[in-house]
């Protein structure tokens, strides 16, 4: 029989490696975070190249022809959503992730060398086909290694670097635009996001399945039919909630920049401290509104309740963009400005743990995932296009503020009404997940 002091000292070494296991849980979600920051920064730096004279006038752009530019990203990024969430819930995450990472950084520096529009949009399809493996891969690894109670926390720390990404993408590119020139900030945001690599390939494990687990791991990841998940009213709620929420945010990646300086007279510099201010406040905002319904949740409260009540006043804050759009003080727009996508920081990380992880059965999280992801590739591809079109039309930015005012009140319409458990996409019968 084991001594005291023999079964003490196992407990203190079981402990340790628990404790230890945690702190690589955690490290390994923040190189996601890091992840999906330089997914970002390579994604919307370019908006403030289109916010350049010079660049606007190497490439014959019109303001319909810059919200193309934007949108371009979208159409490959939408068409490999589906595919990239099947290859992670059968691949794994480590092996597609590095592969489409390598892919994106290089053609988003090469996008310094394009001479013609053919040429930059061909990157640009290329940047939004690779990146489009960042969040199924990234939720399909968060759902495997956290629990519910922890997933608002963990969503809305992974998407500080979905947030900062932005935040730091327009100052940072504005920056190296006004140092050097445009060409010097694509070579220069998409080299330096490759040392990113050398962690993730040492601290990850390869979870790639071996030959003889393929097929039970193929017969898991097929568990709920694409039948089922189609089927859901629940999932096409989700694709409308978050159309309406990435509406919003894509509008501020896009256009936002040439708002603050074409309408609001801000300076190159000015223009991107104030797209810092607002992508920092809705980073900040989700994590802690995340924190927060996990400990309610941890209390007793339902999932989904607590959630929706997140993700509905998010949804109603965000609303407040319809004052900025109103304001005839540049102070009070630039407040309004910030405050509205701060105040969606609190349906951000809420939105996602409920559409992607509380409600959907783990089996299907990464297929889920990239259906979803298309509605946001959608809202992608919408707003700067929709965008370009009414600021023509109107000549104000006004009327494209009043078209995001009316898709956030929709998505909170349907987050109330639509998303409900009851609803989920259904796993066969006799099916153990």
């Amino acid at each position: 029989m084991a001594s005291y002091s023999e079964t003490a000292a196992g407990g203190a070494a079981a402990n340790e490696k628990t404790v230890q296991a945690l702190w690589v849980r955690w490290a390994i979600l923040a190189l996601l975070a890091v992840g999906a920051l330089i997914a970002f920064v390579d994604r919307t730096s370019i908006s403030s190249a289109l916010a350049v004279p010079h660049f606007k006038a190497h490439f014959h752009l019109s303001n319909l022809g810059r919200g193309w530019i934007n949108s371009a990203f979208f159409w490959s990024y939408a068409a490999m959503q589906i595919p990239m969430g099947w290859v992670v819930d059968r691949y794994g995450v480590k092996t597609p992730y590095t592969i489409c990472f390598v892919l994106w950084c290089a053609a988003s520096a090469l996008t310094g060398l394009t001479t013609t529009l053919t040429a930059l949009i061909v990157m640009r399809l290329i940047v939004g086909a690779a990146e489009a493996v960042v969040v199924p891969a990234s939720y399909r690894w968060i759902r495997n290694n956290f629990h519910e109670g922890q997933s608002g926390t963990a969503v809305g720390f992974y998407m500080l670097g979905t947030k900062f990404g932005p935040a730091i993408g327009a100052p940072v590119a504005a920056w190296l635009i006004a140092a050097y020139d445009w060409r010097a900030m694509f070579f220069i945001t998409g080299g330096v996001g490759l040392v990113w690599l050398l962690p993730w390939l040492f601290m990850v494990k390869n979870d790639l399945p071996k030959k003889a687990d393929m097929a039970a791991v193929r017969a898991k990841a097929s568990a709920v039919p694409m039948k089922n998940i189609l089927a859901s009213p629940l999932v096409w709620g989700t694709l409308v909630v978050n159309f309406c929420y990435n509406y919003f945010t894509f509008y501020c990646m896009t256009w936002m920049p040439a708002y603050l300086v074409e309408q609001r007279g801000l300076s190159l510099e000015k223009m991107g401290l104030y797209s810092f201010f607002s992508f920092a406040g809705i980073a900040i905002v989700a994590l802690v509104a995340g924190w927060t319904a996990d400990k309610l949740i941890a209390r007793g409260g339902d999932a989904v309740v607590v959630r929706k009540a997140f993700v509905v006043a998010g949804f109603l804050v965000a609303s407040t963009v319809i004052l900025g759009a109103r304001a005839t003080n540049v102070g009070e727009a630039l407040f309004w400005n910030v405050a509205s996508l701060s105040g969606l920081g609190l349906a951000t990380a809420n939105n996602l743990a409920l559409c992607r992880l509380t409600l959907i059965p783990k089996p299907a999280v990464g297929v889920v995932t990239g259906v979803q992801q298309v509605a946001v590739s959608l809202a992608g591809m919408v707003a700067p296009i929709l965008s370009g079109w009414l600021l023509d039309v109107s000549g104000g930015y006004q009327l494209p503020m009043y078209v995001i005012f009316a898709f956030l009140l929709l998505g909170a319409v349907t987050t109330l009404f639509v998303l409900r458990r009851e609803w989920a996409p259904k796993v066969p019968d006799g099916v153990v997940i």
